[in-house]
């Protein structure tokens, strides 16, 4: 069984909607595949469609239990997304693990514990990690056999990339096992100047130690998660599944674990006889130097990388003005007195948007249509928590680009809204 935890520190960097993509792309190609949420906010189930009231037990319950002799079964608290697909959610209660846990022998290797039990059951398994590090980033590292670290293609993102990578470096020390790590590009504009330069510097400084499929910024991924639905569902012919369609079929090529077995046969064929202590002592030191050493040389990559950007006034200012254009791209956020919505909508005829804001009329607020199929509206609202919905040719749906949500009535999610 190959486990993946997806890690990356920084917010924004599309981490979960790698990892629901990529899971949901490794079981159309027939592989058994569990996805686990290990990130308290469970973003994983709402990408998926699974009601957060009807989830009873989630992954923490496994985990505690596992330590308190109270076993709860992994496949008690199991979803089946699709043939192939399960999903193992999460709860708020995660954030408390650490807490619960506390003063618990071998807290570190609860998840890779619970997986022992499913090994013969799955044949990959992707964990989506909180963006910070702490006991259940450790859990996931724990338990893996490879991480990917998912990187947008933005100047500022490669701040969080070395800062990553130096993390995992310290981490990885404590473990064990061999880990595979992998950087994947995502997000990417190939339309952007910014966006090449930033991915043929990342190809060039990482070598083999990154993926050649890149996650292009795609729309249809984001429409795809406001509905619930993987992108293989809601658009197989979009470019975001064929993305991840080739991820996946670059990531079963490329199995870690065949060369891991053929390595550690040959360390024991060329090794005297010696204690089975001495044996275990020896195999560790060596896996542990042999990880701490990739690791360092791919966080001196990326820090290499950042100071050759900086050492380019120029480039680094063209940088920053592209990073400040793209995050004024889309979303909601507020500027002066007025709340500025701008979505992405190429082949949408109309626009509108429903709230609290208007009694839940769209015919009230229409958004402006401009180029290359953007829409934008300015609203000037009084502070205070504001839901509302996107509707799109007459279709009620959330906001793709706004994080904040929560569930309404009847059983959809409303995008959320605070003005201060």
């Amino acid at each position: 069984m190959r486990t993946i935890a997806v890690i990356n520190q920084k917010g924004g960097c599309g981490k979960t909607t790698v990892s629901i993509n990529l899971a949901s792309a490794i079981a159309d190609e027939g592989k058994r595949t569990l996805l686990i949420d290990m990130d308290p906010q469970g973003h994983c189930a709402v990408g998926l469609a699974v009601p957060d009231e009807q989830i009873e037990q989630s992954i923490y319950d496994v985990l505690l239990g596992s330590r308190r002799g109270e076993p709860t079964k992994l496949a008690e608290i199991l979803w089946e997304i699709s043939d192939n697909f399960e999903l193992a959610p999460a709860s708020i209660d995660l954030a408390a693990f650490e807490q619960q846990t506390n003063g618990t022998t071998d807290r570190e290797n609860c998840l890779k514990d619970v997986l022992a039990t499913v090994e013969r059951n799955y044949d990959y398994v992707i964990i989506d990690c909180p963006p910070a590090v702490g006991l259940l980033t450790f859990n996931a590292l724990r338990a893996s056999t490879d991480v990917i670290v998912p990187v947008e293609t933005g100047y500022f993102s490669l701040h969080g990339l070395s800062r990553q990578l130096d993390t995992l470096s310290i981490l990885c020390k404590q473990c064990s096992q061999h880990i595979n790590v992998m950087v994947l590009a995502s997000m990417y504009d190939i339309r952007t100047k910014m966006g090449r330069e930033i991915l043929a510097e990342l190809r060039k400084n990482f070598a083999g130690r990154m993926f050649w499929t890149v996650v292009n910024f795609n729309t249809k991924l984001k429409e795809a998660a406001s509905l619930g639905q993987p992108i293989c569902e809601y658009d197989p012919a979009s470019r975001g599944h064929k993305d991840f369609q080739s991820l996946a079929q670059e990531l079963i090529a490329s199995d870690t674990q065949v060369g891991q077995k053929q390595t550690i046969s040959t360390v024991h064929k060329q090794m005297p006889p010696v204690t089975e202590p001495a044996i275990q002592t020896s195999k560790r030191k060596e896996i542990i130097e042999a990880l701490d050493d990739n690791l360092e040389s791919i966080s001196a990559s990326a820090q290499e990388l950042l100071a050759g950007i900086k050492n380019n006034p120029a480039k680094a200012i063209a940088a920053q003005n592209l990073d400040d254009k793209l995050n004024d791209f889309y979303g909601v956020r507020q500027l002066g007195g007025a709340v500025r919505f701008i979505t992405l909508y190429p082949r949408a005829q109309n626009v509108q948007i429903a709230g609290d804001f208007n009694n839940w009329q769209p015919n009230k607020t229409m958004m402006q249509q401009g180029k290359d199929g953007k829409w934008e509206l300015a609203l000037e609202l009084a502070p205070g928590k504001y839901r509302y919905r996107m509707v799109v040719d007459g279709q009620w749906q959330q906001d793709p680009y706004n994080e904040n949500i929560e569930m309404n009535p009847f059983g959809e999610y409303n995008s959320i809204l605070e003005v201060k």
